[in-house]
């Protein structure tokens, strides 16, 4: 069967396929047949060194044009891609790259050093690939093997399987799980996903964060798949890529909120210079959109391009949410994507079948998107499942349209006197206030009620808030009990490399002591 790349290359031939454009860079422009070329070299570098079918490479780096060469190439020789967040401890990349059994690593020349500080620690690492800049020692020079390899298509793999993908959690709790995932998820789901968010082949997929993150770099391998041409900002910078949008009118991308927030309180005159009307799908994941960042988004923004989606790395998308439902259903993730099957089970293993707030519970999907297990740890895989439906870990409810509301991870809900209290609703509050920035709120221990809720909170400016303020606020908007008993300030909230905040890290100076972190 012939690889996609492959036929694009024919068909879209002279249509630019990846625009690495840096800022005082000249512009990298691949056609789709350069692109091709591209692939086709590093593939079959990788098969000269021993890849074949189901053998694990790990690729490092910032967003490149490289690392896109690698997510095709990658699949044209069967191998299991396995992409590294390069935010990682050497202990924790240490792991990561051990535990997938990686026997290549493809890496940029500027996190080279990194990958040679960990060399000891990963024994089953045959070969280092260094791509865009010079090798140490004891690595191999990619950019000189790929420019003597052949373009002609790689030998094909031995196998029919397609090649595989695996992603690791980001590791909020515990040591972080390779998500494997053998096999394409159902055409027929992937094509009516794609129909509700209104993709074509003229798209401009703009990257906006990192490739590693399973959104970004997801949406990008399928906007190449569709033949958009892909936009590659190496390092999110918001001035940047709001040059970017304008200048190659960008029409699709992914993104969390922290990003947006960030372009959205770019100098105002800014707007005024950059034209971003072309955008029409912005599909917002990674965290929760608060409704203030949705307003900021839609002044600036077309507002019919907003497409909220909830999933996550294992399952694929789950939930979406449309443009006209924005602002129609604050607080909602949307209804289930086509082909996906949503079910909610109480405490007691039971179906919740009433709908509204007073009826909650755990919410499990079933999806031929969803992953194919842990490695090895299969018995977390297993644990997490109720027969054909995979659990999400969070509390949700539907309303009476089907639309789907997350209460919160199921980890993170705070008990307090015997109530429960789910702090993604206090946050939403919070940040309706207009000099609140960020919010994380989260259980500490309470001798009385076994825990209290606890806010952190950035404001905009610095200082502009105290204590008092944020608590008599929240009064305002939120029942007595779900008030934060306690506020504390911070400049930036810790978050992964996929935007998730780390309330673990966050939660942890309250919790010393304690053997667990719950009331």
């Amino acid at each position: 069967m012939a690889d996609y790349l492959s036929d694009h290359a024919v068909t879209f031939a002279d249509k630019a396929a990846i625009i690495d454009d840096r800022p005082g860079s000249t512009a990298v422009v691949w056609s789709f047949a350069e692109t091709n070329r591209q692939a086709n070299r590093l593939a079959n570098v990788l098969h000269d060194i021993g890849v074949r079918h189901g053998s694990t490479v790990v690729t490092v780096g910032q967003n490149s044009a490289g690392w896109m060469r690698m997510v095709h190439a990658a699949r044209k020789v069967g191998a299991t891609a396995v992409p590294l967040n390069y935010r990682l401890t050497e202990e924790e990349a240490a792991y990561v790259i051990d535990n997938c059994d990686a026997e290549v690593i493809y890496v940029d020349a500027e996190y080279a050093p990194f990958i040679n500080s960990v060399r000891a620690d990963i024994p089953k690492v045959r070969a280092v690939l260094v791509f865009d800049g010079e090798a140490l020692e004891g690595q191999l020079d990619g950019d000189t093997l790929m420019a003597a390899a052949s373009t002609d298509e790689p030998t094909a793999p031995e196998s029919d399987v397609p090649a595989a993908t695996m992603i690791y959690t980001s590791g909020t709790t515990g040591k972080p799980k390779g998500a494997l995932r053998q096999a394409p998820a159902n055409p027929a789901q992937g094509m009516a996903l794609l129909a509700l968010l209104k993709a074509n082949a003229d798209d401009v997929y703009l990257t906006t964060g990192p490739l590693y993150h399973s959104g970004p770099g997801g949406f990008a391998a399928i906007a190449q798949s569709l033949g958009n041409t892909v936009v590659v900002q190496h390092k999110f910078d918001p001035m940047d890529w709001l040059r970017l949008a304008h200048t190659y009118r960008a029409t699709s991308t992914f993104s969390a909120p922290t990003p947006i927030r960030m372009i959205c309180n770019v100098d105002p005159g800014a707007w005024s210079t950059h034209d971003v009307s072309s955008m029409r799908i912005m599909i917002a994941n990674a965290a929760p959109w608060s409704m203030a960042l949705k307003q900021q988004y839609l002044a600036h923004f077309p507002a019919d391009s907003l497409f909220e989606v909830y999933g996550s790395t294992e399952l694929g998308v789950n939930c979406v949410l449309e443009p006209a439902d924005q602002l129609r259903k604050p607080g909602s993730c949307g209804k289930p994507a086509p082909h996906v099957d949503l079910v909610l089970f109480d405490d007691d293993g039971a179906v919740v079948d009433g709908v509204g707030p007073e009826h909650p519970g755990e919410l499990y999907v079933r999806s031929s998107a969803t992953f194919t297990t842990y490695y090895k740890a299969e018995e977390k895989y297993e644990a997490d499942r109720r027969g054909e439906f995979h659990t999400v870990g969070d509390i949700a409810y539907r309303d009476d349209e089907g639309y789907i509301f997350i209460c919160d991870r199921k980890k993170d809900m705070i008990i307090s006197g015997g109530v429960n209290i789910y702090p993604a609703e206090i946050e939403a509050a919070l940040e309706q206030h207009p000099d609140v920035y960020d919010v994380a709120v989260f259980g500490i221990p309470d001798d009385n009620w076994g825990e209290a809720v606890h806010a952190i909170v950035v404001t905009q400016p610095p200082g502009k808030l105290d204590a008092d303020a944020v608590m008599s606020y929240a009064r305002q908007h939120l029942a007595g009990y779900k008030v934060p008993r306690s506020i504390t300030f911070m400049d930036e909230l810790p978050r992964t490399g996929s935007g998730k905040i780390l309330k673990r890290e966050l939660r942890a100076p309250f919790w010393a002591g304690h053997s667990r972190m719950v009331g």
